[in-house]
């Protein structure tokens, strides 16, 4: 008879040191290839670039399979750390949220920095087989070796060149936390040159030991460059650039030096270049900054066709119709940048989005009031583009299906008819529904209020779904009858490109969220395979600033306790008086205005939007019959046993 499993004190298991990040890699990096580890210590190089204390990069991949990064930057410190008593560059590599880019006050080692986690290079030492360190500072080389992230040799100091200073950093990466070993050539490349091209002066080289060969580059014309040789098309109209910093006597709204540096080229075909970067670190899924700049682009533009009456009657202008025909290099510079998840592939802060479309659109506006020809043209090809949305979307039927098909009479819909841009958003309770339907885009958004908690439909048989209201209401809003996994589903009558479920930030509304994903992955499974269902995350506090000085009062939004502490950070460093603030916590959607609803959590440039992917439908399955199951009492009692400890309980 097996042993039944025991659940005590000694089965609670502390993960210390870079512990966690061997556990579970994939929450500190990708795991599909090493790229990512390298970049940790390639931004470490650029960041000494940016703060204009190194003027050269050289990465290297040698035979045997390291990679090592070298910069003549100003060395890690290597002496002891004043209050752990241990060799700075130990700190730096063993040593998760450490290092020298918290402090972003005056006095700060780097005003603004790619790294602000503080888990970069220790990540990259806990995933490697072997890691060595040499600093060359103050006229002394300091060496240390880590092997699995555990010192293996302690720092030792040698004599040094008087003059002399930079780091290089060696790495072996560890295979069996990798996919594939090899680093993905290609990337590399379009890294390192893109670090060139940001940094004009800078000269960065890539030698390969097995092949013999060694690239090097050095832009001086900056984006205009660089774009110029990315693009498959010529552009329509000439470049558009610009650069913007706040300066020390203009810092009402942002920190001296904020600001950001682009390059646009518009043409008739679709864009084939767009890169953006915050502080030098690529954001490929892009972020609040490639918000900004589409926001202000868009802006004027729509104000110079409206100056020079070119708008025809009847059409509608959306930032797409730009924006889709807009190839750019986007180079923003945050003080305090949020990105989602340590990978730093997109840019969450909301602040950016209104600093770079508050520097671009003036910009852009002033350009085509000296280029008014050209801006006949691109006002030309903007129209041409809402045109053509317009025919498009006029050739979707508003209601696909047999019969005779009501909309609910409680949906406020809306008025476009495009798949793509067209959202509904689902919403818990009367009152938050009243608020999002005044705060929403008449154009794009939908808003379908429900009552209470949704039926659980895990065991509901589907000719028995419409009985109840709400699931009734939902399936005939979204235009989609139910259907089963392996059904050949009829999603031709969909009604909107993003099914978005939008609860309370609370257990009541974590407990609707559930109730829907449970419907629409039993029911509507092939619209959630699609892509098509979301799941929006309003804000749990709300922090006010009062004036400090010349800038005026703010009100920021934080998603959790975390980004609540980040806001009174950057507060602090701002120099706002400890306590000045005002924090709210909001009780549930019903709470927010229709403003405060739009800022937070309809717009589509400063919202947190979820898309629910199920890459293993079996799995899920499994777990939602035991969390909604009849018969699962005991299998639900028994997950609350193990993994109660685990619940944070607000009171």
């Amino acid at each position: 008879m097996a042993s039944t499993p025991t659940y005590g004190e000694a089965s609670i298991r502390v993960l210390k040191g870079l512990e966690p990040v061997k556990q579970r890699p994939g929450m500190y990096t990708r795991t599909d290839n090493p790229l990512h580890i390298i970049q940790e210590v390639l931004d470490n190089a650029a960041d000494e670039a940016l703060a204009g204390f190194g003027k050269r990069i050289a990465l290297t991949l040698h035979t045997d399979g390291s990679v090592s990064v070298e910069d003549d930057g100003r060395g890690i410190p290597f002496g002891l750390h004043p209050e752990e008593g241990v060799p700075v560059v130990e700190i730096v590599f063993t040593r998760l949220h450490a290092g020298g880019k918290f402090d972003k006050g005056a006095g700060g080692a780097y005003s603004f920095s790619g790294g602000l986690h503080g888990v970069g290079v220790s990540v990259t030492n806990a995933l490697a087989k072997r890691l060595e360190v040499t600093v060359q500072r103050e006229g002394q080389v300091a060496s240390i070796v880590f092997s699995h992230g555990d010192v293996i040799q302690p720092v030792s100091v040698q004599p040094g060149a008087p003059r002399k200073q930079g780091t290089r950093v060696r790495v072996w990466p560890e295979a069996k936390y990798f996919d594939a070993p090899e680093l993905p050539r290609g990337e590399l490349v379009h890294l390192l040159r893109s670090k060139a091209v940001l940094m004009p002066g800078v000269t960065v080289t890539l030698t390969d030991e097995k092949k013999g060969e060694t690239q090097t580059w050095l832009y001086k014309g900056g984006l205009r460059e660089y774009l110029q040789g990315a693009l498959n098309a010529e552009p329509l109209i000439e470049l558009f650039e610009g650069a913007h910093y706040a300066k020390a006597s203009d810092t009402e709204n942002f920190a001296e030096g904020e600001g950001a540096a682009w390059c646009v080229a518009f043409t008739e075909e679709a864009a084939s270049q767009r890169e953006s970067y915050v502080n030098l670190i690529p954001t490929v899924a892009g972020g609040t900054h490639e918000a900004g700049l589409k926001d202000g682009m868009f802006q004027a533009v729509k104000t110079f066709i409206e100056l020079h009456s070119l708008l025809p009657k009847g059409v509608k202008l959306m930032p797409e119709d730009l924006f889709s025909r807009a190839s750019f290099v986007l180079s923003a510079k945050v003080l305090d940048p949020q990105f989602q998840g340590q990978t730093k592939e997109r840019l969450n802060s909301r602040d950016a989005l209104r600093l770079v479309a508050g520097y671009v659109r003036p910009a852009l506006e002033l350009w085509l009031s000296q280029h008014v020809e050209a801006g006949k043209k691109l006002a030309e090809l903007v129209i041409k583009q809402a045109q053509s949305r317009q025919r498009a979307a006029q050739k979707v039927e508003k209601r696909k299906g047999s019969g005779v098909a009501v909309l609910p009479g409680k949906l406020t819909d809306c008025e476009s008819r495009d798949l793509n841009v067209n959202e509904l958003f689902l919403v818990e309770g009367d009152s938050a529904g009243g608020s999002a339907k005044m705060g929403r885009n008449k154009e794009t958004q939908a808003i379908l209020p429900l009552r209470g908690k949704v039926l659980n439909t895990w065991e509901v048989e589907r000719d028995l779904l419409f009985k109840n209201t709400e699931v009734h209401d939902i399936a005939v809003a979204i235009g989609v009858d139910p259907h089963g996994p392996n059904d050949n589903a009829d999603l031709s009558g969909l009604r909107y490109g993003k099914v978005c479920i939008l609860s309370d930030a609370d257990v009541d509304g974590a407990h609707i969220q559930v109730l829907l994903l449970t419907l629409f992955q039993k029911h509507f499974p092939q619209l959630v395979q699609a892509g098509n269902v979301y799941v929006a995350r309003p804000p749990l506090f709300r922090v006010d600033a009062p004036a400090r000085g010349k800038k005026p009062p703010v009100k920021m939004y934080a998603l959790d306790e975390g980004e609540q502490h980040a806001i009174l950070d950057k507060l602090r460093k701002e120099g706002a008086r400890e306590g000045s603030w005002t924090i709210s916590r909001f009780k549930g959607l019903g709470e927010m205005s229709a403003e405060q609803l739009w800022d937070t959590t309809l717009n589509p440039d400063t919202r947190r939007l979820l898309r629910v992917d199920v890459p293993d439908a079996e799995a899920v399955s499994g777990v939602l019959t035991q969390l909604m199951g009849r018969n699962e009492a005991a299998a639900r009692r028994d997950l609350m046993e193990r993994l109660g400890d685990a619940v944070e309980v607000d009171i």
